[in-house]
């Protein structure tokens, strides 16, 4: 997808959604915009028939594609394929780095991320992809994501160890 998904369902929200003082018309401009963010258990399902919630292979593929240096390194991407993805609006600037350039129709946009409690974070600065891939160890249980920042180039893939009410941004792949 070109955008990230915007279906309201149980288990997602807009930015700011249910935070006290915060205007409706605001939150329904963060959705048009950002799209909707996602409980893990809820993004493994949301995707329309036909598509899927992105594994780590999925991503790969697209950073390879982006640049064939990419992948393989902990699936971060020291490169500017970030740059290469986000949209060329919708991000904040910062200090020397470059706006997007959406050389593949990516548009990656920051849409933040929200936590259990109500609150979130982000929006405009960073972006949080969901995968469908899990790291079950004896040590730890972790999901990983995609992440882009407005302050650099890259594309990070960290490992969230508590999922539970996590609301990231969910692309789906074609099957």
């Amino acid at each position: 997808m070109a955008e990230n998904l915007n279906y309201n369902v149980v288990g997602s929200k807009c930015y700011a959604e249910g935070v006290n003082g915060v205007p409706v018309d605001s939150i329904a401009k963060n959705c048009a915009i950002y799209g909707r963010l996602y409980t893990w258990a809820t993004a493994q399902s949301v995707c329309p028939s036909g598509w899927h919630l992105p594994s780590l292979d999925d991503f790969d593929v697209l950073m390879k594609y982006v640049d064939p240096s990419c992948g393989g390194n902990g699936g971060i991407c020291l490169t500017e394929a970030g740059t290469k993805l986000k949209a060329t609006s919708g991000w904040n600037s910062y200090n020397g780095v470059p706006v997007g350039t959406d050389d593949y129709g990516f548009s990656a946009l920051p849409g933040g991320y929200g936590v259990s409690d109500g609150r979130f974070f982000d929006v405009g600065n960073r972006g949080y992809w969901w995968s469908s891939s899990n790291r079950n160890t004896d040590i730890n249980n972790c999901t990983w994501y995609k992440r882009m920042d407005y302050d650099n180039e890259k594309v990070f893939q960290p490992c969230m160890l508590s999922i539970n009410g996590a609301l990231l941004s969910v692309r789906c792949v074609k099957n």
